[in-house]
């Protein structure tokens, strides 16, 4: 009936994205390391978890990835049958090469999911979006609810409100597709078909020191050793956060500060929509 791909970018390369958010470089020998180590511990980990295992995960490696990396993208390949690495040369080809693998699907109805390669799924992720799945000519389905795992400096877990957000999923059939990566996250604020599914929180971004723009946005009390039932990460540095993470006690005021800003943004920008400031396809 539907054919689901799980959809990541990992290293491509990109004029506009050429430093983090500290202005340090990135895709240099020192980036891929690091990246390659959050990707293994917290996103490939919780893809590998899914309790649903009828998706491929398409994951976009630009043709420039050193050797070195290659070989450890070869070794993952081996491990997950889902895992389904393409190379392409730059972000100009990452849709269209997209757009390529869709063409020959034959199923009726396709879903794609987003994922970045430094984020995390709960082991229902993919199980909870195709829940949803009603044979929609076009639907995107947002879970707005979701947690978030800052990892350095310090651990902190946090629940987080985003709607909008970089784990949205598109409903379609199977005629001439668009997919979910067809436009950013953020501005499928402006498509009249999109389904916001409350209270289920079954995504988790991961905070580090090269995000390019995010920043650690949680608030309130989550209890680590729920969160790590469904977030599979790897077991070392599981139990470093459950050991050293930084109870919310003694960040309340950035707590409190975050859930008053969360929950402004989300009703501001519902009412937005409403009223119809946004330009509804």
């Amino acid at each position: 009936m539907f054919k689901h791909l799980l959809i990541t970018r990992f290293n491509l390369r990109n004029s506009n994205w050429t430093t983090d958010k500290k202005n340090v470089e990135v895709l240099t020998e020192q980036w891929h390391e690091n990246r390659f180590k959050i990707f293994r511990d917290f996103c490939f980990s919780s893809v590998a978890a899914q309790t649903n295992t009828n998706f491929e995960w398409l994951v976009y490696f630009d043709v420039t990835t050193p050797d070195k990396f290659k070989r450890l993208i070869a070794e993952l390949d081996l491990e997950l049958d889902c895992f389904k690495p393409i190379f392409v040369d730059g972000m100009n080809l990452f849709v269209p090469s997209i757009k390529s693998h869709i063409a020959s699907l034959n199923e009726p109805y396709l879903i794609t999911s987003r994922i970045d390669n430094d984020d995390c799924l709960s082991k229902h992720y993919i199980e909870e979006v195709q829940k949803r799945f009603d044979a929609q000519d076009f639907m995107a389905i947002d879970f707005v609810d979701g947690y978030t795992l800052q990892i350095q400096p310090e651990f902190k877990l946090g629940k987080r409100l985003d709607q909008f957000n970089p784990f949205i999923s598109l409903i379609e059939k199977n005629d001439d597709p668009k997919s979910v990566w067809s436009i950013r996250h953020s501005h499928w604020k402006r498509e009249s078909k999109i389904t916001q599914v409350r209270d289920i929180r079954i995504w988790a971004s991961v905070i580090h020191a090269e995000n390019k723009i995010n920043g650690f946005g949680g608030y309130g009390h989550v209890d680590a050793d729920a969160f790590f039932k469904d977030f599979k990460c790897d077991p070392s540095i599981e139990a470093d956060i459950k050991a050293k993470a930084i109870p919310v006690t003694e960040w309340r005021g950035l707590s409190l500060k975050n859930i008053r800003r969360s929950y402004w943004n989300f009703y501001f920008k519902s009412f937005k929509k409403k009223i119809g400031v946004y330009k509804i396809k």
